[in-house]
């Protein structure tokens, strides 16, 4: 199962999710994946995703986050013991995120939501010092991610595989040509992601 974490600010419906689905639909995959709308509290994101990835076992699941979902990708990861894929992943978001606290319209839409102060600590708590099996993660950084230090990403997650991409920005607008190194990672067996 392959399960797809948006960013903040984001939603199922964003550009790399719509691609993802997209090309598993054409690998008549459509039933091999999903993309839950994350809440904008990391508290309650995180409890939605613990009650979805725990119906799986952790050999059969790969999670592909991008920013902040690659955050919450690295900490399910390690809890789970699953694969994942980090899309320019946010390093230190409780940190980061300071100067977007208060309302915020979700990217794409007219929708509002109200980013409070305590989600730093939650995103705090959240927080992976070191991965402990980095074969188990394929990290996609681009040099010119204008929100996120490429550097950050590549020492974040030294010993992992990793893809270092010439230019590009942070939304990985060349994502679609990234599509079948993604789905190789996430269909490799288990074992030799360890």
């Amino acid at each position: 199962m392959l399960v797809y974490l948006h960013g903040f600010r984001s939603s199922p419906d964003s550009f790399k999710a719509r691609l993802l689905a997209t090309r598993l639909a054409a690998l008549h995959r459509s039933d091999e994946w999903c993309c839950p709308r994350l809440d904008v509290s990391p508290r309650v994101a995180i409890a939605g995703l613990d009650a979805l990835l725990s119906r799986f076992e952790p050999n059969s699941l790969c999670l592909i986050g991008s920013s902040l979902g690659g955050y919450y990708a690295t900490w399910l990861a390690e809890r789970y013991g699953c694969r994942a894929v980090l899309l320019n992943p946010a390093i230190t978001p409780h940190l980061d995120l300071q100067h977007h606290l208060g309302e915020q319209t979700l990217w794409g839409s007219e929708e509002r939501v109200m980013i409070h102060p305590h989600f730093l600590e939650e995103l705090q708590d959240l927080w992976v010092p070191a991965i402990t099996h980095p074969k188990r993660y394929l990290l996609i950084a681009a040099k010119g991610d204008e929100v996120i230090d490429w550097r950050d990403m590549v020492a974040k997650y030294a010993n992992a595989h990793q893809h270092v991409i010439e230019g590009g920005d942070h939304g990985l607008s060349q994502f679609g040509d990234l599509l079948d190194e993604v789905l190789a990672f996430a269909d490799a067996p288990a074992a030799s992601a360890e």
